[in-house]
């Protein structure tokens, strides 16, 4: 007879996205099922997609690939989890640039520089980040639950409480989902 302990997963996932517009629907579509998997609501995950795709994009045209430039074009990561305080994290990785990210005033006729001005709106943080190698994370906190000021208040969204009980303790670093990629 064998014993079968069940062990919650923690919800946190991570995945390298081709560096250009071709990874960035794949990115939206595994972040969307994996949150809608773990209990997030709808509306929630709504925001963190289209803050992923607003990272991605930034990342892809103003940022180099991870790794080498020279062997051509390369990836960029893509990470999220859910701690047990009931905040979302989104991270996106790439390989540095010749700017940094910061919010645009863009003309009313511009075509683009809204991007960071979305993801101020919805997050509850974000920031920039710096590695020794040269590498360039942006990430942005979103609150789960509800009443947190994300900037929507639906009465949709799970409570904290409701959500830890699915999410287990996490007991890792965010970086350690990375550690595979050295």
């Amino acid at each position: 007879m064998a014993l079968v302990v069940a062990q919650e997963v923690p919800t946190s996932s991570s995945m390298a996205v081709p560096h250009g517009p071709a990874g960035v629907g794949k990115a939206r579509h595994r972040m969307r099922e994996h949150l809608l998997g773990s209990g997030v609501s709808e509306p929630v995950v709504d925001d963190a997609v289209l803050v992923l795709s607003e990272l991605l994009s930034n990342a892809c045209r103003h940022g180099r690939p991870l790794g080498r430039a020279d062997v051509g074009d390369g990836d960029v990561r893509a990470a999220w989890r859910i701690d047990k305080a009931g905040r979302l994290t989104v991270e996106v990785t790439d390989g540095g640039g010749p700017t940094r990210p910061i919010p645009a005033t863009p003309s009313v006729t511009a075509r683009g520089g809204r991007g960071l001005n979305i993801i101020s709106a919805l997050a509850q943080d974000w920031g920039v980040r710096d590695s020794a190698s040269g590498e360039v994370t942006v990430w942005v906190i979103i609150t789960v639950g509800p009443g947190h000021g994300h900037g929507r208040d639906n009465g949709h969204a799970p409570t904290t409480d409701g959500l830890v009980a699915r999410v287990a303790p996490l007991g890792f670093d965010f970086a350690d989902a990375f550690d595979d990629r050295d």
